[in-house]
Protein backbone atom coordinates (compact mmCIF):
# COMPACT_ATOMS: atom_id res chain seq x y z
CA UNK A 1 0.00 0.00 0.00
CA UNK A 2 2.86 2.28 0.63
CA UNK A 3 4.52 1.98 -2.80
CA UNK A 4 0.92 2.85 -4.12
CA UNK A 5 0.94 6.51 -2.51
CA UNK A 6 4.25 7.23 -3.10
CA UNK A 7 4.89 10.43 -5.43
CA UNK A 8 6.51 9.65 -8.78
CA UNK A 9 9.97 10.97 -9.49
CA UNK A 10 10.06 14.45 -11.35
CA UNK A 11 13.62 16.05 -12.57
CA UNK A 12 13.82 19.54 -14.07
CA UNK A 13 16.68 21.37 -15.57
CA UNK A 14 15.97 23.98 -17.25
CA UNK A 15 17.28 27.82 -16.68
CA UNK A 16 17.96 30.78 -19.71
CA UNK A 17 17.81 30.85 -23.08
CA UNK A 18 21.29 29.62 -24.20
CA UNK A 19 22.71 28.26 -21.04
CA UNK A 20 23.31 24.83 -22.44
CA UNK A 21 19.82 22.77 -20.78
CA UNK A 22 19.72 20.41 -23.96
CA UNK A 23 23.41 18.95 -24.10
CA UNK A 24 23.19 19.02 -20.55
CA UNK A 25 19.86 16.80 -20.04
CA UNK A 26 20.31 14.43 -22.99
CA UNK A 27 23.60 13.29 -21.37
CA UNK A 28 21.24 13.10 -18.03
CA UNK A 29 19.22 11.37 -19.74
CA UNK A 30 21.35 8.79 -20.67
CA UNK A 31 22.89 8.24 -17.07
CA UNK A 32 19.57 7.70 -15.41
CA UNK A 33 17.45 5.59 -18.00
CA UNK A 34 15.50 9.20 -18.83
CA UNK A 35 12.51 10.69 -21.59
CA UNK A 36 13.01 14.77 -22.12
CA UNK A 37 9.52 16.55 -22.09
CA UNK A 38 10.51 19.83 -23.92
CA UNK A 39 8.90 22.90 -21.83
CA UNK A 40 9.66 25.20 -24.75
CA UNK A 41 6.74 27.46 -26.23
CA UNK A 42 8.23 27.26 -29.63
CA UNK A 43 9.96 23.72 -30.22
CA UNK A 44 6.54 22.00 -30.25
CA UNK A 45 5.70 23.41 -33.94
CA UNK A 46 6.99 21.40 -36.63
CA UNK A 47 9.20 23.32 -39.37
CA UNK A 48 10.27 26.16 -36.85
CA UNK A 49 13.51 24.70 -36.48
CA UNK A 50 16.43 27.27 -36.36
CA UNK A 51 14.58 30.06 -34.48
CA UNK A 52 13.78 27.95 -31.86
CA UNK A 53 16.99 26.37 -31.75
CA UNK A 54 15.28 22.59 -32.12
CA UNK A 55 16.99 19.74 -30.88
CA UNK A 56 18.38 17.51 -33.80
CA UNK A 57 17.13 13.69 -34.02
CA UNK A 58 21.28 13.34 -34.17
CA UNK A 59 21.49 15.22 -31.22
CA UNK A 60 19.02 13.26 -28.86
CA UNK A 61 21.43 10.38 -29.03
CA UNK A 62 18.75 8.04 -28.90
CA UNK A 63 17.16 9.46 -25.87
CA UNK A 64 13.16 10.17 -25.94
CA UNK A 65 12.01 13.08 -26.09
CA UNK A 66 8.50 14.50 -26.27
CA UNK A 67 6.45 17.77 -27.56
CA UNK A 68 8.64 18.29 -30.46
CA UNK A 69 7.68 18.94 -33.79
CA UNK A 70 3.97 18.02 -32.99
CA UNK A 71 2.28 20.96 -33.65
CA UNK A 72 1.12 22.91 -36.94
CA UNK A 73 2.68 26.51 -36.97
CA UNK A 74 -1.37 27.43 -37.00
CA UNK A 75 -1.97 25.79 -34.03
CA UNK A 76 -2.41 27.47 -30.49
CA UNK A 77 -0.20 26.59 -27.49
CA UNK A 78 -0.52 27.97 -24.62
CA UNK A 79 0.09 26.86 -20.90
CA UNK A 80 -3.08 24.70 -20.45
CA UNK A 81 -2.28 22.50 -23.80
CA UNK A 82 1.03 21.97 -22.35
CA UNK A 83 0.12 20.67 -19.12
CA UNK A 84 -2.50 18.18 -20.70
CA UNK A 85 -0.15 17.16 -23.52
CA UNK A 86 2.76 16.89 -20.71
CA UNK A 87 0.55 14.61 -18.37
CA UNK A 88 0.14 12.27 -21.38
CA UNK A 89 3.78 12.35 -21.95
CA UNK A 90 4.32 11.69 -18.41
CA UNK A 91 1.79 8.46 -18.40
CA UNK A 92 3.58 7.17 -20.99
CA UNK A 93 7.32 7.50 -19.51
CA UNK A 94 6.11 6.04 -16.19
CA UNK A 95 4.61 3.01 -17.84
CA UNK A 96 8.12 2.48 -19.50
CA UNK A 97 10.25 2.68 -16.11
CA UNK A 98 11.97 5.68 -17.67
CA UNK A 99 12.47 9.21 -15.21
CA UNK A 100 10.73 11.59 -16.99
CA UNK A 101 13.11 15.15 -17.52
CA UNK A 102 11.05 18.58 -18.25
CA UNK A 103 13.81 20.33 -19.60
CA UNK A 104 13.26 24.25 -21.25
CA UNK A 105 13.19 27.84 -20.21
CA UNK A 106 9.16 28.35 -20.13
CA UNK A 107 8.87 28.84 -16.61
CA UNK A 108 5.25 29.09 -16.45
CA UNK A 109 4.69 26.13 -18.23
CA UNK A 110 6.94 23.84 -15.60
CA UNK A 111 5.38 25.34 -12.49
CA UNK A 112 2.16 24.65 -14.17
CA UNK A 113 2.86 20.89 -14.22
CA UNK A 114 4.87 20.64 -10.72
CA UNK A 115 1.70 21.68 -9.09
CA UNK A 116 -1.02 21.27 -11.46
CA UNK A 117 -2.11 24.19 -11.27
CA UNK A 118 -5.95 24.67 -12.29
CA UNK A 119 -6.56 26.61 -14.85
CA UNK A 120 -10.27 26.53 -14.68
CA UNK A 121 -11.11 29.49 -16.25
CA UNK A 122 -14.66 31.38 -15.57
CA UNK A 123 -17.33 31.19 -19.05
CA UNK A 124 -15.19 33.47 -21.39
CA UNK A 125 -17.18 37.51 -21.55
CA UNK A 126 -16.33 37.75 -25.44
CA UNK A 127 -17.59 41.41 -24.87
CA UNK A 128 -15.07 42.12 -22.22
CA UNK A 129 -12.00 40.29 -23.93
CA UNK A 130 -13.11 42.77 -27.19
CA UNK A 131 -13.09 45.47 -25.09
CA UNK A 132 -9.63 44.95 -23.95
CA UNK A 133 -8.42 43.93 -27.69
CA UNK A 134 -9.96 47.18 -29.22
CA UNK A 135 -8.26 49.16 -26.57
CA UNK A 136 -4.88 47.25 -27.40
CA UNK A 137 -5.84 48.34 -31.27
CA UNK A 138 -6.32 52.09 -30.60
CA UNK A 139 -3.45 52.85 -28.14
CA UNK A 140 -0.97 49.99 -28.43
CA UNK A 141 0.18 47.42 -26.40
CA UNK A 142 2.15 49.32 -24.37
CA UNK A 143 -1.31 51.26 -22.93
CA UNK A 144 -3.03 48.01 -22.11
CA UNK A 145 0.17 46.70 -20.22
CA UNK A 146 0.28 49.84 -18.07
CA UNK A 147 -3.77 49.45 -17.32
CA UNK A 148 -2.61 46.05 -16.17
CA UNK A 149 0.45 47.48 -14.16
CA UNK A 150 -1.95 49.56 -11.92
CA UNK A 151 -4.12 46.81 -10.93
CA UNK A 152 -1.90 43.72 -10.89
CA UNK A 153 1.79 44.73 -10.46
CA UNK A 154 3.53 41.54 -10.28
CA UNK A 155 1.50 40.05 -13.55
CA UNK A 156 2.89 43.26 -15.28
CA UNK A 157 6.07 42.31 -14.60
CA UNK A 158 6.08 38.42 -15.42
CA UNK A 159 3.85 39.20 -18.66
CA UNK A 160 5.51 41.13 -21.50
CA UNK A 161 4.05 44.03 -23.02
CA UNK A 162 3.42 42.50 -26.56
CA UNK A 163 2.01 39.63 -25.13
CA UNK A 164 -1.53 40.84 -25.28
CA UNK A 165 -3.68 37.51 -25.26
CA UNK A 166 -1.90 37.58 -21.36
CA UNK A 167 -2.66 40.78 -20.35
CA UNK A 168 -6.06 40.63 -21.42
CA UNK A 169 -6.89 37.42 -19.72
CA UNK A 170 -5.19 38.93 -16.50
CA UNK A 171 -6.88 42.28 -16.82
CA UNK A 172 -10.25 40.50 -17.82
CA UNK A 173 -9.74 37.66 -14.59
CA UNK A 174 -9.36 41.22 -12.16
CA UNK A 175 -12.30 42.73 -13.97
CA UNK A 176 -14.70 39.23 -13.06
CA UNK A 177 -13.09 38.82 -9.77
CA UNK A 178 -11.84 41.68 -8.14
CA UNK A 179 -8.55 40.12 -7.61
CA UNK A 180 -5.05 40.09 -9.29
CA UNK A 181 -4.53 36.79 -11.04
CA UNK A 182 -0.87 36.93 -9.76
CA UNK A 183 -2.43 35.88 -6.73
CA UNK A 184 -4.64 33.13 -7.58
CA UNK A 185 -1.79 31.65 -9.48
CA UNK A 186 0.55 32.08 -6.23
CA UNK A 187 -1.87 30.40 -4.07
CA UNK A 188 -2.07 27.79 -6.65
CA UNK A 189 1.97 27.23 -6.39
CA UNK A 190 1.41 27.04 -2.92
CA UNK A 191 0.16 23.52 -3.29
CA UNK A 192 2.32 20.89 -2.36
CA UNK A 193 3.80 18.94 -5.57
CA UNK A 194 2.18 15.65 -6.65
CA UNK A 195 5.34 14.69 -7.78
CA UNK A 196 9.06 13.70 -6.07
CA UNK A 197 10.66 16.40 -7.67
CA UNK A 198 14.23 17.90 -7.57
CA UNK A 199 14.03 21.17 -9.95
CA UNK A 200 17.67 22.10 -11.43
CA UNK A 201 18.58 25.69 -13.01
CA UNK A 202 21.63 25.75 -14.91
CA UNK A 203 22.75 29.58 -15.15
CA UNK A 204 25.78 31.81 -15.90
CA UNK A 205 26.85 35.12 -15.51
CA UNK A 206 25.42 37.78 -17.14
CA UNK A 207 28.08 39.19 -19.60
CA UNK A 208 28.78 35.35 -20.58
CA UNK A 209 25.23 34.20 -21.17
CA UNK A 210 24.91 37.24 -23.13
CA UNK A 211 27.81 36.76 -25.21
CA UNK A 212 26.08 33.13 -26.30
CA UNK A 213 23.10 34.87 -26.47
CA UNK A 214 24.39 37.13 -29.47
CA UNK A 215 26.27 34.12 -30.55
CA UNK A 216 23.37 32.15 -31.28
CA UNK A 217 21.65 34.53 -33.33
CA UNK A 218 24.40 34.71 -35.43
CA UNK A 219 24.56 31.06 -35.98
CA UNK A 220 20.71 31.33 -36.33
CA UNK A 221 21.24 33.61 -39.04
CA UNK A 222 24.37 31.61 -40.86
CA UNK A 223 21.86 28.79 -40.35
CA UNK A 224 19.06 30.17 -42.62
CA UNK A 225 16.51 31.74 -40.24
CA UNK A 226 15.65 33.66 -43.31
CA UNK A 227 15.11 30.77 -45.28
CA UNK A 228 13.32 29.27 -42.57
CA UNK A 229 11.12 32.59 -42.04
CA UNK A 230 10.53 33.39 -45.61
CA UNK A 231 9.34 29.63 -46.17
CA UNK A 232 6.42 30.15 -42.96
CA UNK A 233 5.43 33.10 -44.63
CA UNK A 234 4.57 31.62 -48.25
CA UNK A 235 3.01 28.93 -46.00
CA UNK A 236 0.45 31.27 -44.76
CA UNK A 237 2.18 32.06 -41.46
CA UNK A 238 1.64 35.63 -40.31
CA UNK A 239 2.12 37.87 -37.27
CA UNK A 240 -1.67 37.53 -35.72
CA UNK A 241 -0.67 33.85 -35.17
CA UNK A 242 0.83 32.87 -31.60
CA UNK A 243 3.90 30.42 -33.07
CA UNK A 244 4.95 33.53 -35.27
CA UNK A 245 5.24 35.48 -32.26
CA UNK A 246 8.28 33.89 -31.07
CA UNK A 247 11.91 35.10 -30.96
CA UNK A 248 13.37 35.62 -34.26
CA UNK A 249 10.03 34.91 -36.14
CA UNK A 250 8.77 38.55 -35.32
CA UNK A 251 11.60 40.25 -35.94
CA UNK A 252 12.57 38.55 -39.24
CA UNK A 253 8.76 39.00 -40.29
CA UNK A 254 8.88 42.76 -39.46
CA UNK A 255 11.99 42.98 -41.68
CA UNK A 256 10.41 40.82 -44.87
CA UNK A 257 7.33 43.29 -44.32
CA UNK A 258 8.96 46.38 -44.60
CA UNK A 259 8.27 47.87 -41.28
CA UNK A 260 12.43 47.97 -40.32
CA UNK A 261 15.88 46.97 -41.63
CA UNK A 262 17.54 43.72 -41.67
CA UNK A 263 20.28 45.67 -39.41
CA UNK A 264 17.04 46.77 -37.16
CA UNK A 265 16.28 42.83 -36.74
CA UNK A 266 19.20 41.71 -36.26
CA UNK A 267 19.68 44.18 -33.23
CA UNK A 268 16.23 43.59 -31.99
CA UNK A 269 16.56 40.14 -31.82
CA UNK A 270 19.69 40.10 -29.69
CA UNK A 271 18.49 42.63 -27.21
CA UNK A 272 14.95 40.80 -26.65
CA UNK A 273 16.51 37.55 -26.69
CA UNK A 274 18.63 39.24 -23.71
CA UNK A 275 16.17 40.54 -22.32
CA UNK A 276 13.97 37.54 -22.14
CA UNK A 277 16.94 35.22 -20.54
CA UNK A 278 16.91 38.38 -18.26
CA UNK A 279 12.61 37.49 -17.35
CA UNK A 280 13.88 33.85 -17.08
CA UNK A 281 16.25 34.43 -14.23
CA UNK A 282 13.90 36.48 -12.28
CA UNK A 283 11.04 34.23 -12.73
CA UNK A 284 13.74 31.10 -11.66
CA UNK A 285 14.90 32.92 -8.23
CA UNK A 286 10.80 33.23 -7.06
CA UNK A 287 10.40 29.44 -7.26
CA UNK A 288 10.80 27.61 -4.24
CA UNK A 289 13.04 24.40 -3.78
CA UNK A 290 15.28 25.15 -6.61
CA UNK A 291 19.01 23.99 -6.73
CA UNK A 292 21.26 26.41 -8.48
CA UNK A 293 24.37 25.39 -10.76
CA UNK A 294 26.26 27.96 -11.94
CA UNK A 295 28.13 27.22 -14.71
CA UNK A 296 31.37 29.45 -13.37
CA UNK A 297 31.50 27.40 -10.23
CA UNK A 298 32.61 24.49 -11.92
CA UNK A 299 34.68 25.99 -14.75
CA UNK A 300 32.51 25.34 -17.26
CA UNK A 301 32.88 21.76 -17.38
CA UNK A 302 29.66 19.70 -17.86
CA UNK A 303 30.83 16.63 -16.85
CA UNK A 304 31.26 17.84 -13.46
CA UNK A 305 28.10 19.56 -13.52
CA UNK A 306 26.30 16.44 -14.59
CA UNK A 307 28.54 14.43 -11.47
CA UNK A 308 26.83 17.05 -8.97
CA UNK A 309 23.51 16.40 -10.64
CA UNK A 310 23.85 12.74 -9.98
CA UNK A 311 24.88 12.87 -6.41
CA UNK A 312 21.96 14.97 -5.37
CA UNK A 313 19.17 12.53 -6.88
CA UNK A 314 20.86 9.42 -5.56
CA UNK A 315 21.62 10.66 -2.14
CA UNK A 316 18.86 9.78 0.47
CA UNK A 317 17.67 7.23 -2.07
CA UNK A 318 15.90 9.32 -4.55
CA UNK A 319 16.92 7.45 -7.63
Amino acid sequence: MMNEKKKRPLLILTGPTAVGKTELSIALAKKINGAVISADSMQVYRGMDIGSAKVTPEEMQGVPHYLIDVLAPEDEFHVVRFQEMAKEALQEIYEKKQIPIIAGGTGFYIQALLYDIDFTEQDEDTALRNHYAQLAEEHGNAYLHEMLRQVDPVSAEMIHANNVKRTIRALEYFEKTGEPISRHNEEERAKESPYDFRYFVLTDERAHLYERIDHRVDLMLEAGLVEEVKRLRAQGCHKGMVSMQGLGYKEILSWLEGEISYEEAVYLLKRDTRHFAKRQLTWFRRERDVIWLNKPDYDYDDSRILDDILKNITAGGWL
